[in-house]
């Protein structure tokens, strides 16, 4: 019996939307995951804070739209982790916790093409497996050297970013379709993004 698969899913949630969701089960069901962790950033060092919402809230909204999902889990690990917080730290901490899991990295065609940028790239793709799902626009090219790890997967695109939502709330729009319940409830009684 092999190590349990884990997907890393990191990203800043801000707010989690059916996108996330849809890929996550997607990875689930088509991939050799076993679970997929959403690791709910504190601040991307590539992104401005900006309308970042506080970590805590973030976080309460990915657990909200986990619920119902036993494969699923939202973890803050990297709160307690330096900042900036860097991927491969991330993902070395995560190891060292769980030596009986096997984590694999989740990233979009976009992070894929800005990979040379990020803390020590040529670790992580020796060390880590990784499924990049695509983006529109973005050409997902794997060198040969790389192809036992790193693997591009067919999930379908799903055009919905949480900066539109966001900036659709403080319009007075309604977004409950793009949102799960859980989490639409909570951003309407905390007044969030308005």
């Amino acid at each position: 019996m092999g190590k349990k698969q884990i997907g890393i899913f990191p990203g800043s949630f801000n707010p989690i939307h059916i996108g996330h969701l849809v890929l996550a089960n997607y990875l689930r069901e088509f991939s050799y995951l076993d679970e997929i962790w959403f690791v709910v950033s504190p601040h991307n060092p590539l992104k401005s804070v900006g309308d970042l919402l506080d970590d805590s809230i973030r976080l309460e909204m990915v657990r909200l739209a986990l619920k119902n999902f036993p494969d699923f889990r939202v973890s803050d690990v990297e709160f307690a982790m330096s900042r900036p917080s860097y991927t491969i730290d991330t993902l070395g901490k995560l190891s060292q916790e769980n030596p009986d899991l096997e984590f694999t990295l989740i990233i979009g065609g976009d992070n894929w093409n800005g990979f040379h940028r990020w803390k020590d790239c040529e670790c992580l793709r020796r060390k880590y497996k990784i499924l990049i799902y695509p983006r529109l626009g973005e050409e997902i090219v794997i060198p040969p050297e790389f192809a036992k790890n790193i693997h591009q997967v067919n999930a379908p695109i799903v055009k919905i970013s949480s900066t539109f939502i966001r900036e659709s709330i403080r319009e007075g729009k309604n977004m409950r379709a793009f949102v799960p319940p859980e989490v639409y409830d909570f951003i309407e009684a905390k007044g969030l993004y308005r």
